[in-house]
């Protein structure tokens, strides 16, 4: 197994207008929603599905009670569909000191290359907005797709840490 050198990056966003005008569905199929109470094996299945490429595998280990006391946390997940399938989510969670964390974001494999990351950041953080946090930030890594920072910075997100570690992957 490869041992890999990675690079996180922490960015935030200190003002709502910084965002500006957000980018409008691109599919007319599409459809954006909360979804309440969400059943904790659906949660891993997102989680498990927009991260198989990027070695997203923290959360693959945990038990259902783990799942769901997280999801009694202070999470809220939005669930992007295109005709009725999932195609993408994001989870917002607020935090103690009032910030709220774009914790988890992206689109399903084959739903990538439509314009739906795009939209889907621009919708998630002016949900995050709309709750009236201090801040909102979120992190990636060089393991992420590789335009997930370059559409942070577009968005009107900005750097404000980075750190290095090193993963080994399967």
């Amino acid at each position: 197994m490869p041992t890999v050198d990675v690079l996180r990056t922490y960015l935030e966003m200190t003002d709502p207008a910084d965002l500006g005008a957000a980018d409008p569905a691109p599919d007319p199929g599409g459809r954006l929603e909360p979804v309440r109470d969400c059943p904790w094996h659906f949660y891993r299945y997102l989680y498990a599905e927009v991260g198989r490429e990027y070695h997203w595998r923290a959360r693959l280990s945990w038990t259902e009670e783990q799942f769901r006391a997280h999801l009694a946390g202070p999470s809220t997940i939005w669930l992007l569909t295109v005709a009725g399938a999932p195609a993408g989510y994001f989870e917002l969670r607020a935090q103690e000191d009032r910030s709220v964390e774009i914790a988890y974001f992206g689109v399903l494999g084959e739903f990538q290359g439509r314009g739906l990351g795009k939209f889907l950041l621009c919708r998630a953080i002016a949900e995050a907005w709309a709750t009236r946090p201090s801040r909102v930030w979120l992190h990636t890594c060089t393991l992420d797709h590789p335009g997930a920072l370059p559409n942070y910075l577009k968005r009107g997100f900005r750097k404000v840490r980075e750190e290095r570690y090193q993963v080994t992957l399967p």
